[in-house]
């Protein structure tokens, strides 16, 4: 659980503190986009292949060679000299810590009775809600604090207790070396195109307008084509790497479904709030990380409320509450104004941190109620993937509606703002008398009128941008509610063992 706690929290960490990392080594934001884009691709690739690599080294030797990599690339981000670097080791840094995450969801599948199955979602789930609530807050004190490289060094500690716990807690198996020499490697390095293509597709698409990019076109290409042969062989093979047929399933394909939809708003939440606090309210790194807390420390207190409503009630039933609340506070940002900051953000976001904690206990426990343990692996796998995907896919169909609605509402806010219109001219009278009390010149104050009405109908132009996104999000999560109940009942822990 530590491991999964760092490797989430460091796909978030950085996003407030990217201004002072790029202003350090001299990048643009374009270029910066890569230090997220890096990382968030080799995540990616690894997760799937993880199961099938545990068993091929021995998931002690496994976790724990990962695990010491991946504190060697947080100090080797912290050390970098330019963002050439930086990109490179966050990459390194994506490829060792996207072991930990489906690994913890494996060990809480193969190691805990059924009885306790419960409490090691409500655990995991702290993993894939609570850090990514809490990285602004944690990335934003520190920088403010002690500079950039701090927010890598935050691993040193946890990652120091994940390695001495997972060496004295894990039994040594025999690697199987064996499976290298007949190892899916056509499925392999298709899915390693086709989900690193995919990503770079997804985020960096937007920035480069899409389709209009022959960069960007190239990726959605590639991803469509490299997939859809991964797919084929996968299904096709007699030792696939990673086992499709468990989308079969209805409810580890339904909960898949569930999750990913729960991927987009969670990833898509944390990635709009931010932006909004920083473009329209002006907050700094470690203001924005205060208000966002509220998303997050609730769930300490909800995750074992979780866990023992599950005991008693279908898991259907707490998935729909939780959904529900998490679309409610979505509604509820939809309702945004140039006024809404910390105090006004405050209800929304504690109804968000109480619906999280009911969704991912309760969608694990239905997405793997049914299965074998032998499928543990796979399914660890297939559902963390799916919902990191769901993530990604969230936040660039977010970025592209937020640039479309905001131009959108530009057009129609100008249209009212024209110089036949009365309280137009009100306006501009007042603020060019605001002017000339501080300039002699009539028209340079003039000039400035017209800045303020324009920098005015910009920002309310992104408020009801942002309004619009939280909305869309809100949709999302309620057109996942039917599938929810297509699934069969479940209750407790996961796995078919109960």
């Amino acid at each position: 659980m530590l491991g999964a706690f760092m490797a989430v929290l460091d796909i978030q960490i950085t996003n407030a503190s990217l201004n002072d990392i790029l202003g350090s080594l001299g990048a643009t934001l374009d270029e910066g986009s890569w230090v997220s884009t890096s990382y968030l691709v080799a995540e990616i690739i690894v997760i799937p292949l993880t199961a099938w690599l545990s068993e091929v080294f021995s998931l002690r030797r496994y976790l724990l060679i990962n695990s010491a990599l991946f504190l060697l690339f947080s100090i080797a981000c912290a050390w970098s000299w330019n963002l050439q670097s930086l990109i490179a080791f966050r990459a390194l840094q994506g490829l060792t810590g996207g072991v930990l995450i489906p690994t913890a969801f494996n060990l809480v599948l193969r190691l805990l009775p059924p009885v306790k199955r419960g409490l090691g979602f409500a655990l995991f789930g702290m993993t894939a809600t609570f850090a990514p609530a809490i990285g602004p807050t944690i990335g934003g004190w520190l920088t403010n604090q002690y500079g950039w490289p701090a927010i890598f060094y935050l691993n040193l500690l946890p990652g120091a207790l994940l390695i001495s716990a997972v060496a004295y807690g894990l039994s040594t198996e025999e690697p199987k070396l064996s499976l290298l020499r007949r190892g899916d490697w056509w499925g392999i390095g298709s899915m390693a195109l086709g989900l690193g293509s995919l990503i770079v597709f997804l985020e960096e698409g937007n920035r480069n307008d899409w389709f209009n990019s022959p960069f960007i076109a190239l990726m959605g290409s590639l991803a469509v084509l490299s997939l859809s042969v991964c797919v084929w062989i996968e299904l096709k093979g007699h030792e696939p790497f990673i086992n499709l047929h468990l989308l079969r399933g209805r409810n580890f394909g339904l909960g898949s479904v569930v999750g990913m939809a729960f991927g987009a708003g969670m990833y898509g939440a944390t990635y709009l709030l931010p932006l909004y606090l920083a473009q329209v309210q002006g907050y700094n790194a470690q203001t924005i990380g205060e208000t966002i807390m509220w998303s997050g420390l609730p769930q300490i207190v909800m995750m074992p409320v979780a866990v023992l409503l599950l005991r008693h009630l279908d898991a259907r039933i707490l998935l729909t509450v939780g959904l529900a609340l998490f679309s409610g506070s979505s509604f509820m940002n939809g309702f945004l104004s140039n006024l809404t900051a910390y105090d006004q953000l405050r209800l929304s976001q504690v109804v968000r941190a109480l619906g999280m904690p009911l969704v991912i206990v309760p969608i694990t426990t239905l997405a793997t109620g049914n299965l074998e343990p032998k499928h543990a692996g796979s399914a660890s796998a297939l559902f963390n993937m799916f919902r990191n995907l769901g993530g990604s896919i969230g936040i660039a169909l977010l970025a592209t509606q937020l640039d479309l609605r905001e131009k959108l509402h530009s057009v129609r806010l100008g249209e009212g703002v024209t110089a036949f219109s009365a309280a137009t001219a009100e306006r501009f009278a007042g603020l060019t008398a605001r002017f000339l009390q501080h300039a002699t010149d009539p028209i340079a104050a003039g000039r400035q009128a017209l800045g303020a009405l324009a920098a005015t109908l910009h920002r309310e132009a992104y408020v009801m941008a942002y309004a619009d996104c939280f909305l869309l999000l809100g949709a999302l999560l309620v057109a996942a509610l039917p599938l929810v109940w297509f699934c069969r009942p479940a209750r407790g822990g996961g796995l078919a063992a109960h």
